[in-house]
């Protein structure tokens, strides 16, 4: 199958780059997304999101007039969906991205089209997409339909790749690909290996909607580990990280650092929609999603202990990312754990975050003052350290020296 043009929905963290990538190889990638503001900065050559590397890629690409973005769907050869899939507040996913994507795609589909679902989904997902579109376009054939003689192949391909190193891994890193038959599943492979250097695996929708979930479930059980296993040691007065240094050094031990709790929308939400899909069966990761979750009040109980020391507390909340080194507060704990201090009245609250130029409005509108890390250290009295920048690892030990100190994730260990 031929691919000259390809189009994109959703230019956030994952389909932005993925666009380019795509774009850099010569073909034709039309990017849709429901935001003006972005549309704009994609076209100007710019780029909306931190990324490494990612605004050289889109400047050329966009300069070559392989990449432009759009609010308006448009014919292509294959749609890749790459939308957000949140869940609300009992933990159920919420399709309505997908949904509104596929109502989205329907007019301009046509014979011999591909959609592939990048979006992690819970199972079934990709499943409902072909629902949706076959809604819209009763005159088509699907693979849930006539398997035999399909018009549209879809399937589901989702990605796995790490914030900070997207442009190597989407290309280094094998991929998951599940047709909803063994057609739509040779289709999706002939577009993900004209970018794609790793290995394209080929199973079905289901197996690989499930694949990525475990892939982020099996890293959240190891993190609820070290959160726990750091709240034990705080209760028992002992240096988490020391310990964790001394058990790894067993040959067969690997724990990892513990944090303010799990954020971004990989780890902290699709082991709920195992969850969701097994509640008898996922007993373990609904357990290590409870203790992840329950570790930003964890944090926030220490910090307001060592507060309490001063008659007028400045606390200054080092990091809002969710990981170091990038700008993505999706699902941040350490947003959390600033949000409950402002809602508790600690004291006054400073925020340093070097990858944001503005802080989010529900921040912003609590009085929360975001201020460069010189001058928040200048003022505040009380440190909480919730994310490991790289500018924060520069800092020496007399910076801290005359301060009280809450240290989420190691960062005095580092120093």
């Amino acid at each position: 199958m031929e691919f000259k043009k390809i189009s994109v929905f959703g230019l956030g963290y994952i389909g932005l780059p993925t666009a380019a990538v795509i774009a850099s190889r010569g073909i034709d990638v039309v990017g849709i997304d429901v935001s003006e503001q972005a549309v704009k900065t994609i076209n100007a050559g710019k780029i909306h999101i931190v990324e490494p590397d990612l605004d050289i890629v889109v400047k050329a690409v966009v300069s070559m007039g392989k990449l432009r973005a759009t609010l308006v769907p448009e014919s292509a050869d294959a749609f890749m969906i790459a939308v957000p899939t949140p869940f609300d507040a009992e933990h159920k996913p919420d399709l309505s991205y997908i949904e509104a994507s596929a109502k989205a795609i329907g007019p301009v589909l046509e014979k011999g089209n591909l959609v592939i679902l990048e979006s992690t989904s819970p199972v079934g997902a990709t499943e409902k997409l072909a629902e949706w579109l076959a809604q819209a376009r009763p005159d088509l054939t699907f693979p849930q339909q006539h398997p035999d003689s399909i018009d549209v192949n879809i399937a589901h391909c989702p990605e796995r790749v790490l914030p900070g190193h997207v442009l190597h891994e989407l290309v280094s890193n094998d991929r998951i690909i599940g047709g909803l038959s063994d057609e739509c599943a040779l289709k999706a492979q002939a577009l993900y290996e004209i970018f794609v250097k790793g290995e394209c695996i080929l199973t079905n929708s289901r197996t690989a909607e499930l694949s990525k979930l475990t892939e982020n479930a099996f890293r959240d059980v190891n993190i609820a580990f070290a959160n726990e296993l750091s709240m034990i040691c705080d209760h028992l007065k002992i240096n988490p990280w020391n310990l964790i240094t001394l058990a790894n050094r067993h040959p067969r031990v690997n724990i990892l650092s513990p944090g303010p709790g799990v954020g971004g929308h990989c780890i902290a939400v699709d082991p709920w929609f195992i969850v969701d899909s097994a509640p008898e069966q996922a007993k373990l990761i609904k357990t290590a999603r409870l203790v992840n979750d329950a570790k930003p009040h964890h944090v926030l109980n220490k910090i307001k202990a060592v507060a309490d020391q001063f008659k007028r507390p400045v606390v200054l909340c080092m990091g809002l990312a969710f990981k170091a080194d990038i700008d993505d507060l999706r699902e941040s704990p350490a947003v959390e754990i600033v949000e409950a201090l402002v809602a508790e009245n600690v004291g006054t609250i400073l925020a340093v975050e070097p990858n944001i130029k503005a802080l989010p409005e529900q921040l912003a509108a609590k009085g929360v003052e975001l201020v460069g890390l010189e001058e928040g250290l200048e003022r505040a009295n009380v440190l909480l350290v919730l994310v490991g920048h790289k500018p924060f690892k520069l800092l020496r030990q007399e910076h801290f020296m005359s301060k009280a100190m809450v240290d989420t994730c190691g960062l005095c260990g580092m120093l």
